[in-house]
């Protein structure tokens, strides 16, 4: 690496987007640190990460299904309510993806997962149960973490945006015409979309076309 002057990417700034100092109630852990469903959805993992611009923050909610590491919902945006992210992030999950019934919905223990206008929306797709993260322990949500660093090694540090609609669109492009159908996954080497072809057709049953509008507002 010295003699090609090759480098390898270094993380960026850390912004803490997780806040779990609040009086609301916190939800069971569900999923045990079981990533290997071999279902699609089995369990859904969601998580909300930040993206420096010269313009502000962006914050990027996502939804994955772990039965093949697809983001079948996601969400950028300038604020942090739940009503900017983890809802609209969900609301569009469901439109691409029907839940079975017992479909684990794993987060963090964070506002926008605990309150109540996020509670609600659970409620009303009574096929879902809210997981949560245990205090501390970061492992629970490892999955997401790791597309995060995934995505900000492959596409963002080392890279300067100008505004939230140049992140928007750059991070757009990655997740829909990279990520979901290029992307191998060190555990099924093939993409989320290939893998998803390799599923029994009850499985495929919950699988839903492809529908955009994660794009956020800035």
């Amino acid at each position: 690496m010295r003699h090609a002057q090759i480098r390898s990417r270094v993380a960026g700034k850390f912004v803490v987007t997780t806040h779990s100092d609040h009086d609301f109630e916190f939800s069971p852990t569900l999923l045990a640190h079981d990533f290997s469903t071999g279902q699609l959805s089995r369990a859904w993992v969601s998580d909300i990460t930040s993206i420096a611009t010269a313009k502000g923050w962006l914050y990027l909610t996502v939804v994955i299904d772990l039965g093949n590491r697809r983001v079948i919902g996601w969400l950028m945006s300038s604020g942090m309510k739940a009503s900017q992210t983890v809802y609209p992030a969900l609301k569009m999950a469901l439109k691409n993806r029907a839940p079975r019934l017992g479909t684990i919905f794993h987060s963090d223990r964070g506002i926008q997962y605990s309150g109540e206008e996020f509670r609600k929306m659970l409620a009303q797709n009574p096929e879902l149960k809210q997981s949560m993260s245990r205090k501390g322990d970061c492992w629970d949500n490892a999955v997401a973490e790791s597309f995060f660093k995934t995505l900000k090694v492959e596409n963002i540090y080392g890279r300067k945006f100008e505004d939230r609609n140049q992140a928007k669109n750059s991070i757009f492009e990655y997740i829909e015409f990279w990520y979901n159908r290029f992307k191998m996954h060190q555990k099924s080497v093939i993409s989320p979309y290939s893998h998803e072809n390799s599923f029994s057709p009850a499985s495929m049953a919950t699988a839903r076309v492809f529908s955009s509008g994660g794009m956020g507002q800035a």
